[in-house]
């Protein structure tokens, strides 16, 4: 069965709630929620076929749309090949043109249902905070490193990898119960770097895989997220068959963690994510000015070792126009 090209937007408002259309009757799960799109036509690029299809269902003018992941899914009656992009500029208000029923979603609104089955994977993605901070306590020293994350969670830091690889294994332990329990009054993730047991004795939200443990996996770690780093296209094809949440990609610049290894550069990034079915976040001497670029590119956000502990600017947690 030949796979069909299809773009979907993911319309995104200035309070970061997403647009969602319930399938009409005389389609394949009618009465189903999804985000709106529709197929490529023959000839057209993934950018025109996007603004005709939102154009033909909503009656908007597309202005700018971003890139973002691309999922390929098995219906009983088709195998797709979902475009997506998180779409930041239209003009014109979103009107059901197609008989279908709209609906917003996000803070304060009712949850829709049932969702189309692709979507599952899209909605957890839109839920993944957009910077991943990194930790070095073992070089800011403890009492440094608590007040510069409690300091990170205030400017709105939502996602973090406890990265302590010098650390014993007691001593990584202690610090970890510290991390999750000054984390979650802000409702803030934490994952650990490369030991699965930690991450399940403290109550961490995840695991964070090396490449190397990446290479090696033979089951997803039974934890809710799992991420890992990535340095090109096997170990990207290694995290989406083992069904990972997210992975970080790098370096894109300079580093001075990783001085030997070359620089991927933006548009190297764009290229290697392209087709990529998850969630990346690009890593390696990137800071909070990157992420509009970072988001040009198709990635879902930067990860950092040292901004996000410096400074006094907000950091977005959630992807806005």
């Amino acid at each position: 069965m030949t796979r069909v090209e299809v773009v979907v937007a993911v319309l995104i408002d200035r309070q970061g709630c997403y647009l969602l259309a319930q399938r009409p009757q005389g389609k394949a799960y009618a009465g189903y929620w999804e985000f709106p799109g529709g197929k490529v036509e023959p000839g057209e690029t993934l950018r025109d076929a996007l603004t005709r299809e939102i154009r033909e269902e909503l009656g908007v003018e597309i202005r700018d749309a971003l890139p973002w992941v691309t999922r390929h899914f098995d219906y009983p009656h088709a195998r797709v090949r979902l475009h997506l992009f998180r779409v930041t500029q239209w003009t014109g208000e979103p009107q059901p043109l197609e008989d279908q029923q709209l609906a917003w979603q996000g803070l304060g609104c009712e949850a829709v249902a049932p969702m189309l089955p692709a979507n599952a994977p899209i909605l957890q993605a839109l839920e993944l905070p957009t910077v991943y901070g990194i930790t070095h306590a073992s070089d800011m020293g403890e009492p440094a490193f608590l007040e510069a994350l409690e300091r990170a969670f205030f400017r709105g830091l939502r996602l973090v990898q406890l990265r302590e690889k010098e650390l014993p294994a007691e001593l990584l332990h202690k610090l970890a119960e510290k991390v999750v329990h000054a984390a979650r009054p802000w409702q803030a993730r934490v994952l650990i770097n490369g030991d699965i047991a930690v991450a399940q004795a403290v109550g961490a939200a995840g695991v964070h895989l090396t490449a190397r443990q990446l290479a090696a996996l033979t089951t997803r770690p039974d934890l809710p997220l799992v991420a890992a780093s990535c340095h090109d296209m096997d170990d990207l094809r290694r995290a989406e068959q083992w069904g990972l949440d997210f992975v970080v990609l790098g370096p894109i610049a300079p580093t001075a963690t990783h001085p030997d290894r070359k620089p991927l550069g933006f548009e190297a990034l764009a290229r290697m994510i392209e087709d990529c079915g998850l969630p990346v976040l690009g890593i390696g001497g990137l800071g909070l000015p990157d992420l509009a670029a970072a988001w040009r590119c198709g990635a879902h956000g930067i990860a950092s070792m040292r901004a996000v502990w410096e400074g006094e600017a907000a950091i977005p947690n959630r992807f806005r126009p």
